[in-house]
């Protein structure tokens, strides 16, 4: 029988679903305007093969014991019940507890696994480490703007406030003159949100922005990086090379007397040095359009005619995450700011500098003027952390030196990892590195849904439920729709939520009270919901208590008025609202940046060339950037993932002129390589991209397997086999693995099968 549809929520979009037993039916909001796809994924992966229906623990771990193994991600598993299971993972985590500390505990796990706000994986595990170990070591920044969280604050402010709380979609419809874009601003970026999105509006304002007669302009390698509804003008940039771009629009503008000179004398601090680099006094080289065309491949007179009629305009400058993505990756970002600074439009409505908007969809909205609680972590008693990218370099090099924002750290000895909502060998770099990383370990222990190749390499696979398996709350700050997410469907097999989980495994452990403080899963959400009750009930709107709320799915909350944050009260008044920088103003140049003296992120933006440039043996540019068929790799197996598929491998797009010297066509499957690994795909021919640039995106899960000449490559063509594990700077230690060189060639040889999806050999 047809059950009726229940709301819910996801990263992609609000939405609701029904269940008849078999069956799983989606469908949008009928409030969003541009609803993603993406929740098609759904149906097909409910009670797909790739589930971890029970719990399992890797053989090799149970005949050895804890300690590293060459067999983690290729031995088979041994499935138990959840009392046995749970027994031994209590156990190995008082032993490391005891024997090594908690500072030898890594508390992994990403934070999209779900939309809810109480059964968000990233703090469940965190939360159950804090209780019963004391804490644990633990990884700071994210993939996405690795780079950037940490140089913003150096520079302007915190990157909430530069991303978020700062120029809306509302302000470049109605004010901006133009918008440029650094890496576009694709519309599967904005498509997802952290905590769900229930209006997705960017089509739409770009398309009305356009219409008023906003200029957008792409700078990427990549047509695709923003939609024909913005109308843009398209600069076809060597990748990596923004910063020099940025250079010489600034150069032109200072060479032509175009420069706000007032608004840098009064907002500004910094600008002599800087000045002195830019026109070439401190080094003899001049940013001008000439001097960045050469390396940009962009015309000089493209460029100074850009520059010139950007003077006196509404400017927008937009920096997406991909920028920073690679080496160098502060260089944009703080280049951005100065740019928009020369231009004086920084604190303007529909102008200024708005970083990472359009990369997700809750960036340029208005913030709520009600808060939504989330589940309290409690305190970390351990010290030690890690950029979030640098997890090969501390399993592979415990004790060794590391640098970070003007700090010599060193990496901690980490025994045990725990890894709850997350997939490591999708965000990060070098496969193969992270895999021999990983057999370092005493133990890992994994909590997910299915088999993805972090689960494979545990030792304890802990099998919980996929979000339409369980009851939450879907919230953002910036969405004015509160959502209760109904339970869908029952559990699949023995899978459970990871609250659940944590509460047993607390109690073999002695902490349960203090993990659960006395509440199930449904009381935890009234006690959050509260919050928001409350603050509804303050400013004098309809305030449901939790039962009514839930009964109706949903709530519309307030939103604040859109004031442009702390940017336009800057420039209103910037002695009364000064910025939170060294000298309460735009830091053109940093001395605090400048005293950590690290050559690879010296005290202003500047011009550095990449280490790893194409050359003869790789010489072409490989993007890596984010897939449009899903979330980063979540649900891979979905209906909508396999569709954009061929002959079940990645698609990977290049210009004909790369395609055709190769021999290369429409739909061949090609072997893009490099030093570092190798990985398949299906060809895609595109003029509309550079000629030099291969287009993979991230998501396909790690399927390694070996060629016909021994060489190690993943057939199902996920990027991240050819990314290089470094850092940006010393600086940041950030996430480098949008772009790498790679060499290509049309693969001839018997196509290896897809395996990525397939549990596992049991020994049940």
């Amino acid at each position: 029988m047809a059950q009726p549809y229940k709301p819910h929520s996801a990263h992609w979009g609000v939405f609701s679903a029904a269940w008849d037993g078999k069956n799983l039916s989606v469908k949008p909001h009928p409030g969003d305007p541009d609803p993603n796809p993406l929740i098609d994924n759904f149906p097909g992966a409910l009670r797909h093969k790739a589930r971890v229906v029970s719990p399992m623990v890797r053989k090799g771990w149970l005949e050895k014991g804890p300690g590293p193994d060459t067999r983690r991600g290729s031995d088979t598993f041994v499935p138990m019940s959840w009392p046995e299971v749970l027994d031994l993972l209590a156990a190995e985590l008082l032993r490391v507890k005891d024997e090594h500390g908690p500072q030898a505990v890594f508390g992994g796990s990403y934070g999209w696994s779900s939309a809810g706000r109480f059964h968000h994986a990233q703090s469940q595990v965190h939360r159950f480490l804090n209780v019963t170990l004391g804490g644990y070591v633990r990884s700071v920044n994210n993939y996405s703007a690795g780079a950037a969280l940490p140089m913003l604050p150096h520079v302007m402010a915190s990157m909430e406030a530069v991303a978020r709380r700062n120029v809306t979609w509302e302000q470049i419809v109605e004010h901006s003159d133009f918008v440029l874009c650094f890496g576009g601003m694709a519309l599967k970026n904005s498509r997802v949100a952290s905590g769900g999105i229930s209006r997705h509006i960017e089509r739409n304002a770009m398309r009305a922005a356009a219409e008023r007669g906003c200029r957008f302009v792409s700078i990427s390698p990549l047509r695709s990086d923003l939609p024909d509804e913005a109308a843009f003008d398209w600069l076809p940039v060597m990748p990596g090379t923004d910063t020099a771009l940025m250079l010489a629009l600034v150069h032109t503008l200072v060479e032509n007397g175009l420069h706000d000179a007032g608004f840098i004398d009064r907002y500004c601090d910094g600008w002599v040095t800087f000045e002195d680099y830019l026109m070439g006094r401190s080094d003899g080289t001049p940013k001008s359009a000439a001097w960045a065309a050469a390396l940009c491949g962009i015309d000089p007179q493209r460029i100074v005619t850009l520059a010139r009629a950007l003077a006196g305009k509404r400017v927008l400058v937009v920096v997406s995450h991909s920028l920073q993505r690679a080496e160098h990756g502060e260089q944009p970002v703080w280049m951005g700011v100065v740019l928009a600074a020369a231009l004086g439009q920084i604190g303007l409505p529909g102008g200024g500098y708005n970083y990472a908007l359009g990369t997700l969809a809750h960036y340029g909205k208005r913030n709520n003027a009600v808060a939504t609680a989330a589940l309290p972590q409690g305190t970390n008693g351990v010290d030690d952390f890690i950029p979030v990218a640098r997890i090969s370099d501390m399993l592979l090099h415990p004790g060794e030196p590391f640098d970070y924002n003007g700090v010599r750290r060193r990496y901690p000895h980490i025994r045990l990892a725990y890894w709850a909502g997350g997939n490591p060998f999708h965000h990060h770099q070098d496969l193969h590195r992270l895999a021999e990383a990983f057999r370092t370990l005493d133990t890992l222990i994994v909590h997910e849904s299915a088999w993805t190749a972090t689960a494979r390499h545990a030792d304890i696979v802990l099998p919980c439920t996929m979000t339409l398996e369980r009851e939450d709350i879907g919230a953002t700050p910036t969405d004015p729709l509160m959502v209760a997410m109904h339970r869908i469907v029952e559990p699949h097999g023995l899978a459970r939520d990871d609250y659940d989980i944590f509460c047993d495994l607390a109690e073999r452990m002695g902490q349960r009270s203090a993990f659960s403080e006395g509440r199930t899963a449904r009381e935890w959400l009234a006690h959050l919901y509260e919050r928001t009750r409350t603050g509804l009930e303050a400013l004098g709107h309809d305030a449901p208590d939790f039962e009514t709320f839930w009964e109706r799915g949903e709530i519309t909350l307030p939103q604040e008025a859109d004031d442009g944050g702390l940017l336009r009260a800057f420039r209103r008044d910037p002695r009364a609202n000064p910025l939170p920088t060294p000298s309460g103003k735009v830091q053109i140049s940093s001395p605090t940046v400048a005293a950590f003296d690290y050559a690879d992120c010296p005290g202003h933006p500047v011009w550095l060339p990449f280490k790893h440039a194409p050359t003869k043996e790789h010489p072409l540019w490989l993007v890596a950037n984010q897939p449009h068929n899903k979330l980063h790799s979540q649900l891979d197996f979905g209906g909508h993932s396999q569709a954009g598929k061929r002959r079940g491998r990645e698609v990977c797009t290049m210009h004909p002129e790369a395609a055709a010297p190769r021999g290369i066509a429409e739909g061949d499957i090609v072997r893009l390589y490099n030093e570092v690994g190798a990985c398949l795909a299906s060809a895609h021919l595109d003029a509309a991209m550079r000629e030099d640039v291969i287009q993979l995106p991230t998501g396909a899960w790690y399927d390694p397997a070996t060629d016909e000449q021994g060489r190690p490559m993943c057939v199902h063509g996920n990027p991240n086999v050819l990314t290089r594990d470094i850092g940006t700077s010393s600086l940041a230690q950030g996430c480098a693995g949008q772009l790498t060189t790679i060499q290509m060639e049309r693969f001839d040889g018997a196509l290896p099968a897809i395996t990525a999806f397939d549990p596992p050999v049991s020994n049940a």
